[in-house]
């Protein structure tokens, strides 16, 4: 049996699926209770867990589990605070870093040795650059300041803490960080430093599938390392099975896809063709982020990792369609729109 810590999220809901599709028996941990329902017409039992509160992981079995996959975390783009509340960074801290020790501690207590935790490619945000394809290895290089600090300082402990467990207690954990996911999901808006914003993404689907004029900010040449949520869901079952893969990987798509192409990938794939949006081209409002590369030969060499989506138009095929089924409504309602978010 395989447990997935944060199994009714965005990621979470579609590792399920690709994991019971390949024959595990799972157990998921959660508080979306319209995906619980999903789950359960696939034979997927769900439990109320908060990582941070260890006597939660007394309502677990204490036999049967071969991997635990931690998906679970608190995100800047779920986070309703601001960086003047408080308890901003401590919140952090709890769940994703407290929380990961009571979950090895959980797996050292049981005999649990294979973990997979997904975290987030920010910890490298200071590195990104145009057509650098960074590795695995490359060291933390991230800004102290921003929404984004505390989160990835709280991950960055939680990958410490899973170094510790591998050396100390012979432990073979996982550590993906990901590339930004994009997917149907629930995260059509997200948090910005405590105030809700519409993601980029959706608003250019939105756009496109109206015929509205979509606005590209900044430099044409950005480029960014997107993965599809199908492809994580294949890492973690593949990363599961093999006994080789141990310690950080990024996954990826391994391919840069500029604003532009993205833009005119999705007018292409949304927009009516007798009413295709148009672009407007806004060069002097600059956006935050540079552009970013990454490496999948690690992933590729340890469990056979192969992006099927590295296409950016076959991603967005494959999006529309899912989308158009309507079989996300079942697990996030009203709010089964464009995922563009880290990890969840």
């Amino acid at each position: 049996m395989i447990l997935v810590i944060g199994g009714t999220g965005s990621v979470g809901v579609y590792a399920i699926e690709h994991l019971v599709a390949k024959g595990y028996e799972v157990l998921a941990t959660g508080s979306n209770s319209l995906a619980k329902e999903r789950l359960a017409q696939l034979g997927v039992e769900t439990v109320n867990l908060r990582m941070e509160n260890v006597a939660d992981f007394d309502k677990l079995p204490t036999e049967g589990i071969e991997a635990v996959v931690v998906l679970g975390a608190l995100l800047p783009a779920n986070n309703p605070k601001n960086q003047s509340a408080p308890d901003y960074v401590k919140d952090y801290l709890e769940v994703i870093t407290i929380g990961m020790v009571n979950v090895l501690e959980y797996c050292r207590r049981n005999g649990i040795s294979k973990v997979i935790k997904t975290t987030s490619h920010f910890d490298l945000m200071k590195s990104w650059a145009r057509g650098v394809a960074l590795l695995e290895d490359a060291p933390r290089n991230f800004p102290f300041t921003g929404d984004h600090a505390p989160y990835v300082i709280a991950n960055n402990a939680a990958v410490e803490v899973m170094e510790y467990y591998n050396q100390q207690y012979g432990f073979k954990t996982c550590v993906f960080r990901l590339a930004t996911v994009y997917g149907v999901g629930s995260h059509g808006s997200l948090f910005v430093d405590g105030t809700v914003k519409k993601s980029g993404i959706q608003t250019f689907v939105e756009n496109a599938s109206q015929g509205l004029p979509i606005e590209l900010w900044g430099d044409v040449d950005l480029s960014r390392d997107l993965v599809y949520v199908k492809d994580v869901a294949q890492a973690i079952e593949k990363a599961i099975a093999s006994p080789n893969a141990v310690g950080v990987y990024t996954i990826a798509s391994g391919v840069a896809v500029t604003l532009e192409q993205q833009i005119k990938t999705i007018i292409q794939v949304f927009s009516d063709p007798k009413q295709p949006s148009t672009i407007i081209y806004r060069p002097e409002k600059t956006t935050h982020e540079p552009s970013n590369l990454y490496s999948i030969e690690k992933a590729r060499r340890d469990f056979g990792y192969a992006p099927e989506y590295s296409d950016y138009e076959a991603m967005m095929v494959d999006y529309k369609r899912e989308l158009e089924s309507g079989r996300f409504q079942e697990y996030f309602g009203d709010r089964a729109l464009q995922s563009s978010v880290p990890a969840t």
